[in-house]
C-alpha cells in the first residue's frame, strides 16, 4: 500500500502518518518528489484495516500496490532511481552509462591495458571477473582473491570504479572491500541466501536476469535485495534461453520498456552474453539503447583470441572505441546523452592520494 500526501504536508503531519502505520506493525519507506511525498507501507496490510488513513492530516489518497514486488514497483517511488557507483559514476539518470572490461581478470598488465582503453573510449565503470561460474568444472574459474586485488589497484591507478561478480555468501564482504559494485550472475539470480546477504551490505548490486527467468521473477529477486535494506539495485537484461541456436542467448528487447514501465530501478543491457559473437555486440547494444536502456555492460579484451574465457564475444579495444563513437547517435535519438568519463586529471589525483 502507498499513501500519497498533499503538497503542503508538514513534517509533523508526515511523522504522525508514519507513526500510525508503524504502530500497526508495518514498515514505512519515504519517496520524496518535488510536489508529492509517497509513503510506502510494507507488511501485512490487513493490520491497517482499522486505521483511518484517508482521514489523517496531510493524506491525499491511499492506493494498494497489487504487484508482488513492492519496493521495486514503479508506484513505490516518485522518481526513477539513480544508482551511484563509487564517487562519480551513476546509472539511471539522463545519460547512458557504459560498463566495460574483460570477462575474466587474467593479470595486472592486461587489466590495466583494458582499463585505459575502455576509459579513453568513454566507459565510466570497469568490469572484470574474479570468480567465474563456468558450465564446465574444467574451464578457467578466475583468479579469485588475486583478481580482486588487481581490480582494486587498477581502480586507483586509472580512476574507474569497478564491478565484479560474487558467487558465495561467504565472499560478499571480501568482494565488497575491493569493488564498488557487486554483480549477481544469471545462474545466481534466485540464490535467495546470496540476495539477502547483498541486501545487508551498502554496495550497489548489478542483478542479471536468469537464463529462463520471467520479468516478474527478476523483479522479485530485486525485491529480495531491497527488502533486506539495499535499495541500490540495477537490473540487467542479458538474453534468455530459447530454442534459437544462432545466438548464444536471445536478447529480450521487449523486456526493456516493460521493466521501465514496471519499476523505478535502472536497466542495463549485456549485448556480449546475449549474442555470444563480437560481430553482434554493436547492433544489440544499439537496439538496447533505442529501447530505453540506461546503460550497457560490454566485454572487452586486448587480445580476444587468447582470452581465457568468452573470447568469441569480446571486443578488441579498437572495436569498442568504434562502438562508442556510434553509440551517441542512438542515445540522442532516444532523448539521452552519454556519460562523461572522469577527466584524466581526476585519475591522476586518485593515484597521488593512494601513494
Amino acid at each position: 500500500m502507498i499513501i500519497i500526501t498533499r503538497p503542503d504536508i508538514s513534517d509533523a503531519e508526515l511523522d504522525h502518518i508514519r507513526e500510525r502505520v508503524e504502530a500497526a506493525g508495518l514498515h514505512t519507506h519515504l519517496s520524496r518528489g518535488e510536489q508529492r511525498t509517497i509513503i510506502g507501507c510494507i507488511g501485512d496490510e490487513e493490520r491497517l484495516a482499522e486505521v483511518p488513513l484517508k482521514s489523517l492530516p496531510g493524506v491525499e489518497s491511499v492506493m494498494p500496490v497489487l504487484k508482488p514486488y513492492k519496493r521495486a514497483s514503479r508506484e513505490f517511488s516518485v522518481n526513477r532511481t539513480v544508482v551511484r557507483i563509487g564517487d562519480d559514476a551513476t546509472i539511471g539518470g539522463d545519460a547512458i552509462t557504459v560498463i566495460a572490461g574483460p570477462c575474466s581478470v587474467e593479470g595486472r598488465d592486461m587489466l590495466r591495458e583494458t582499463a585505459v582503453a575502455v576509459r579513453d573510449a568513454g566507459a565510466t565503470v570497469l568490469r572484470g571477473g574474479a570468480f567465474k561460474p563456468r558450465s564446465s568444472p574444467y574451464s578457467f574459474q578466475g583468479l579469485g582473491r588475486e583478481a580482486l586485488t588487481l581490480l582494486a589497484e587498477v581502480r586507483v591507478s586509472e580512476g574507474l570504479p569497478v564491478v565484479t561478480e560474487v558467487l558465495d555468501t561467504r565472499d560478499v564482504d571480501l568482494v565488497a572491500a575491493h569493488a564498488d559494485m557487486l554483480q549477481v550472475g544469471a545462474r545466481n539470480m534466485q540464490n535467495f541466501a546470496l540476495l539477502a546477504e547483498l541486501g545487508r551490505v551498502q554496495r550497489p548490486v548489478l542483478l542479471k536476469r536468469g537464463l529462463s527467468a520471467t520479468i516478474t521473477e527478476l523483479l522479485m529477486a530485486a525485491e529480495y535485495i531491497m527488502a533486506h535494506g539495499n535499495t541500490s539495485v540495477v537490473l540487467c537484461e542479458r538474453g534468455i534461453r530459447t530454442f534459437e541456436r544462432a545466438t548464444r542467448n536471445t536478447l529480450d528487447v521487449s523486456a526493456i520498456p516493460v521493466l521501465k514501465r514496471e519499476t523505478h530501478l535502472p536497466v542495463v543491457v549485456d549485448p556480449s552474453h546475449a549474442g555470444g559473437d563480437a560481430e553482434l555486440v554493436a547492433p544489440l547494444a544499439f537496439a538496447g539503447i533505442a529501447a530505453g536502456a540506461d546503460g550497457l555492460i560490454v566485454e572487452v579484451h586486448p587480445n580476444p583470441e587468447c582470452a581465457l574465457s568468452d573470447g568469441d564475444q569480446s571486443l578488441t579495444p579498437a572495436a569498442f572505441a568504434s562502438l562508442m563513437a556510434r553509440l551517441g547517435a542512438f542515445a540522442s535519438a532516444a532523448g539521452r546523452s552519454m556519460s562523461t568519463p572522469l577527466p584524466r586529471r581526476h585519475a591522476d589525483d586518485l593515484r597521488e592520494t593512494a601513494a
